[in-house]
């Protein structure tokens, strides 16, 4: 039996939403995308819900990437190589 899906997150742009579902697959949770293509089409504009991409999880990893989703980085954070050409 397939675990049941749930919506973890909502953007306005497709994007928007494969950086966030790289990121959550990254950290080893399973997602999914899923919007309307004529929305994805309009230049990421959300006209009644036209544009919305939503990204869906198993259930049992729900928690784990609102976690990973809420995290927040500063530019002091990452770590930038400085090259010198």
């Amino acid at each position: 039996m397939e675990e049941n899906w749930i919506v973890v997150c909502r953007t306005a742009g497709l994007v928007t939403a494969q950086i966030i579902l790289g990121r959550l697959q990254t950290d080893g949770i399973p997602a999914r995308l899923q919007y309307e293509a004529i929305g994805v089409i309009s230049c990421s504009l959300d006209v009644d819900g036209l544009g919305e991409v939503r990204i869906f999880v198993p259930e049992s990893k729900a928690s784990a990437a609102r976690e990973i989703l809420a995290q927040r980085f500063t530019e002091n954070d990452l770590q930038w190589e400085e090259r010198h050409d």
